[in-house]
């Protein structure tokens, strides 16, 4: 349980979660596959190796170098694709697709952080035009993403432009301690997957969420609370629904096309639920 509101004369803080696992229940840009297909986005073999991605993502079982290549992947598979027209597929189909994949444990957990006067900030591999609406939806304060280059026609080049990733998040907190005047020794963060340890180490309040194997050994060896979430709900039919007004998701350090992540620069995410302190 939260010890209670902010004392105000004090620095500010905030708590930091990772989507994929962490506050959705999969993967936040996979989910989206069927509407870019249908949308005309991506053929079905791209459908299929989506669903794919999907399954390995799920199973814990994407390693560094496959998620490299998927990376690789799907940056080549959203060039040329207008940006515009990703953003209204994902503004159309948001709360049929992530709605209902909304861990119960999470929200609540974001609800407790408001009422305890701290920011929320969402820190995603996935790309803008995914996390963005998502960070909304959930009333996030601030959202971290990965960008991708657009070019003059609006549409994809298919070139990263900032990877929002392992060390990269830890970077971005950083900044966003300085700009925003957060105390990270009183800030709290919350991930699934061992690529997060260096945001996880960037505040006082770590939290393994539905851990890796890697991650749930580190979080052992170093007394980090592990959290279990497992109970997906939609937000409308949660009692008491979230009592903070969603407010809009400004985009703290970039955030990509949900384009390039179309499937894979998410996977490198996995995430559980406790009090927190």
């Amino acid at each position: 349980m939260l010890r209670g509101v902010e004392n105000h004369s004090l620095p500010r803080t905030a708590a930091f979660f990772d989507l994929d696992k962490t506050v959705i229940a999969k993967s936040s840009t996979l989910t989206f596959s069927k509407s870019f297909y249908q949308g005309g986005l991506i053929n079905r073999r791209a459908v299929l190796r989506t669903a794919y991605a999907q399954f390995v993502f799920l199973a814990g079982g994407a390693d560094h170098d496959q998620m490299e290549r998927m990376r690789k992947y799907l940056s080549a598979l959203c060039r040329g694709w207008n940006v515009q027209q990703v953003k209204e597929i994902v503004a159309e189909t948001l709360h049929d697709l992530i709605d209902p994949i909304i861990y119960d444990e999470a929200a609540t957990l974001i609800e407790q952080h408001h009422t305890a006067g701290r920011d929320v900030v969402i820190v995603s591999t996935s790309g803008a035009e995914v996390v963005e609406p998502i960070g909304e939806l959930l009333g996030a304060d601030r959202v971290v993403a990965t960008r991708m280059v657009v070019g003059d026609d609006g549409c994809f080049t298919g070139e990263v432009e900032y990877y929002a990733y392992g060390p990269t998040k830890a970077e971005a907190i950083r900044e966003l301690a300085e700009s925003e005047g957060y105390d990270l020794a009183r800030c709290y963060a919350y991930s699934d997957s061992a690529t997060d340890v260096p945001m996880l180490e960037s505040v006082g309040h770590p939290h393994a969420v539905n851990p890796d194997r890697t991650l749930r050994r580190e979080a052992v060896a170093r007394a980090w609370p592990i959290l279990d979430f497992h109970r997906p709900v939609r937000l409308k039919q949660r009692i008491p629904a979230l009592s903070v007004p969603h407010r809009p998701a400004l985009v703290a350090v970039a955030a990509i096309g949900a384009a390039a992540a179309t499937a894979g620069l998410v996977w490198y995410t996995s995430r559980r639920r406790a009090p927190v302190a």
